[in-house]
């Protein structure tokens, strides 16, 4: 279903499961589209109850899409893309579950639609207001990914394209937790799917953050909210996800080990879900 929210653009969301079940929102990081949140996690969800939806990104899927390099939009405008996918599909609230930039923009909505939110669940991130104690940085090794990020692969060849975005996302992974050919599925979707991959792979990245106001994670008190965190997360370090939790009264904390920057590894889901599902 293609949502218009404004000024000509367009956000390709899916709606899976019954339609009076609770909805669950599935925001994703940079860059992804609807497809990285895995088919058989999402089918787990509406199996154990719940209405999906997930939403490919501005410059993402089938969504509208910009030049490369030259986004036309800025972060504040991916959380109003959220609210709009929520009004399209006649759902006051919800439960929002984001992964990375995704959880920045679920702890936006958090702050600033909080009639929206029924619960947050924040994967892969980092607060977006300030918590106690200086936090560490990406690893050398993460550093060093987006210091060298070579040339940019022939987007026009799918097999060349898929292979890109597989090795692309391998770094951010555990040690032990790339699923290559859940990956490599993903993969051929996304190519099949995506309007233009250069601008998929570049603009969440450098677009403008857009104008914030002071935000206080405890200002978040009263929802319930859960913070998942991986214990090899190369990009945002453990200590990220537990200084969140921290900072948000009454936040749980799932670690689980092995993880790294990445939707939770299928041999997690059922402690994922059942978290992401409890009191």
């Amino acid at each position: 279903m293609l949502v218009e929210v404004g000024e000509g653009v367009e956000i390709d969301a899916e709606v899976l499961g019954e339609a009076e079940a609770p909805t669950v929102l599935l925001i994703a990081g940079s860059g992804w589209s609807r497809d990285w949140w895995d088919d058989d996690l999402c089918a787990l969800l509406v199996a154990r109850g719940q209405r999906v939806i997930r939403y490919d990104h501005r410059d993402t899927g089938a969504s509208t899409s910009w030049p490369a390099g030259a986004p036309g939009y800025t972060g504040r405008d991916l959380v109003t893309d959220a609210v709009a996918v929520l009004d399209a599909f006649d759902v006051d609230s919800a439960h929002v579950v984001g992964l990375s930039l995704g959880g920045g923009i679920a702890q936006e909505l958090g702050l600033e639609h909080r009639e929206r939110v029924r619960a947050l669940t924040l994967v892969a991130t980092t607060a977006i207001g300030p918590t106690a104690g200086q936090l560490p940085s990406a690893t050398p090794e993460m550093q060093a990914v987006f210091a060298d990020r070579g040339p940019a692969p022939d987007w026009s060849d799918p097999a060349a394209a898929v292979t890109a975005l597989v090795e692309g996302e391998r770094p951010f992974a555990g040690p032990d937790a790339f699923d290559d050919a859940r990956m490599q599925s993903i993969a051929e979707r996304v190519v099949a799917r995506t309007r233009d991959l250069a601008a998929s792979t570049t603009n969440h990245f450098v677009m403008d953050l857009g104008p914030t106001g002071p935000a206080s994670m405890a200002d978040l008190a009263g929802l319930p909210v859960l913070v998942v965190h991986g214990t090899d997360d190369p990009l945002f370090p453990v200590e990220h996800g537990r200084a969140l939790a921290a900072a948000i009264p009454g936040a749980r904390l799932l670690e689980l080990e092995g993880m790294g920057h990445q939707l939770p590894p299928e041999p997690t889901w059922d402690r994922f879900v059942d978290a992401l599902l409890g009191p």
